[in-house]
């Protein structure tokens, strides 16, 4: 599996989308960084960058690859290697080249204006976390959506709704809920509707970071109450890495199970 994994590494290095994708975060982080005097408002319009762009480039680019390298994956099941090792290697080497592309796209920029020593450190090291899960999490749900399907076109279609459900859709869904049930106690359920959405949790765990939950209202303050404690911290970690560990999981039943 290592092997397979510097190998879609190193490919997918070699590629000039990661290096627009790499470009775009640098000069998004120099421009903001250097051309505002605010450092929360910064963090802000990363976050509504990464939050929306991390899970579109994750799931374009897990469905793109599997795709294109399927006749090398092909190749590869006819050799005597286990085929979850082949597909959790190219799935691994995807999710870390792109992880690549943005630690270091912000984190050239943070480190240029000397924030290593500041308070505001935590603030960029916990978006960059999320960018991280994020990465993983879409990317495992492409390669499954890809494994699912052999049709290269459903395939894409289908990618690009789960992440317009996740990101857009679901938001939508959720408000009309909480406002249809408004007379009703909803604290646990704004709760397990925020965890069932990675996209929702990562924006919260950063708002929440930032102190500004009071602009949320009464719902900001039920998140602060769990989310703002350590209890809450981790519970909210172990929900993203659930959302890392059951696709992974799924991808390894799946390619064992599927007829190539």
């Amino acid at each position: 599996m290592l092997k397979i994994l510097k190998y879609s590494f190193f490919d997918l290095m070699r590629s000039s989308w990661s290096y627009v994708y790499f470009g775009f975060y640098l000069l998004l982080g120099i421009v903001l960084l250097f051309l505002n005097n605010d450092l929360s408002k910064a963090v802000i319009t990363l976050m509504n960058v990464i939050i929306v762009l991390v899970p579109l480039i994750g799931t374009i680019f897990g469905v793109m690859y599997y795709y294109n390298s399927k006749e090398f994956t092909e190749l590869l099941l006819a050799q005597p290697l286990k085929r979850s090792s082949i597909f959790l290697g190219q799935y691994l080497g995807v999710a870390i080249s792109l992880s690549m592309s943005l630690i270091l796209g912000l984190g050239l920029p943070f480190i240029a204006y000397g924030l290593l020593m500041s308070n505001a450190i935590w603030d960029f090291s916990l978006l960059l976390i999320v960018g991280i899960f994020l990465t993983f999490i879409f990317s495992a749900l492409a390669f499954n959506i890809a494994l699912s399907n052999e049709n290269k076109i459903k395939g894409f279609g289908y990618a690009i709704l789960l992440w317009l459900f996740l990101a857009i859709i679901y938001d939508g869904l959720f408000l009309m809920s909480l406002i249809l049930f408004e007379d009703y106690p909803l604290d646990k359920v704004s709760l397990i509707g925020t965890m069932l959405n990675p996209i929702d949790l990562s924006r919260t765990l950063i708002l929440l970071k930032l102190d500004i939950s009071a602009l949320l209202g009464y719902t900001g303050a039920v998140f602060k109450q769990f989310f703002g404690t350590s209890f809450g911290l981790i519970v909210s970690f172990l929900a993203l890495t659930l959302w890392v560990g059951l696709p992974v999981l799924r991808i390894i039943y799946k390619s064992k199970k599927k007829d190539f």
